[in-house]
């Protein structure tokens, strides 16, 4: 598809495991195919184990797979050296996590701030700047000098996002980005990710056990025992 952003193409991932003297090898995807389209929002669901995370993690180029290949923008991401996926991951990918993994003796600014300066991609007042147009943008303009532990659950994960955000990301991806919240500010960022999806176009790839937040996306990818179950369109 030309206009794919992301395409898996018979992906085989295993793991292996040493007890002893043994190697003991699982098969977590034993072949996948699927694109994800530029604009798209698309949640990844299944039971615990299925391979949720291990496929974002392939499609983030935090892993490789054993065997088929991962393209992100045209670029064969699963044969890059790590020096190159480093770069391509600061270039064009946003994480968000379970948890926020916020630096506790930085302001939420600052933080924000990081990924910008990381290689030299902006300097101190540009990554300032927009470190502030987006923390505005999540409602946190009043908590820019906040730390991390005086901010809520909520409010800590908006800045993940913004953080994630911060070096206008190709693809947002996102692993069980409301399983540490509570339902109200769970919703706070369903409405974020779909505003995100809405206004801007951003790409986003969210793994998900909330079937509400899953409703909430243009596409669930259902994955059962490391394979694509079903491929739903939402709208």
């Amino acid at each position: 598809m030309e206009d794919a952003l992301i395409r898996l193409r018979n992906v085989k991932k295993e793991l292996a495991i040493r007890n002893g003297g043994e190697e003991i090898v699982t098969t977590i995807l034993p072949d996948i195919s699927f694109d994800i389209t530029r604009g798209e929002f698309t949640a990844i669901t299944g039971p615990s184990g299925s391979g949720k995370t291990t496929l974002l993690y392939l499609m983030g180029g935090l892993d490789k797979p054993n065997s088929g290949s991962v393209f992100l923008d045209n670029e064969e991401i699963s044969a890059m050296t790590e020096e190159e996926l480093a770069e391509m991951r600061n270039a064009k990918l946003g994480f968000v996590y379970q948890f926020h993994f916020l630096l506790p003796e930085f302001t939420a600014v600052e933080n924000v701030m990081m990924p910008m300066l990381a290689r030299g991609r902006a300097g101190v007042n540009e990554a300032r700047r927009r470190a502030v147009e987006l923390l505005s943008e999540m409602g946190l303009a009043d908590k820019l000098n906040n730390k991390p532990n005086q901010l809520s659950g909520g409010q800590q994960q908006r800045v993940a996002v913004a953080r994630a955000l911060a070096n206008h990301p190709m693809v947002l991806l996102a692993d069980e980005p409301t399983g540490n919240l509570d339902s109200k500010s769970a919703e706070v960022i369903y409405r974020l990710f779909a505003r995100l999806n809405e206004e801007t176009g951003q790409t986003i790839v969210v793994v998900t056990h909330d079937e509400h937040f899953a409703s909430e996306t243009g596409r669930i990818l259902h994955i059962l025992d490391g394979q694509l179950d079903s491929d739903r369109k939402l709208r």
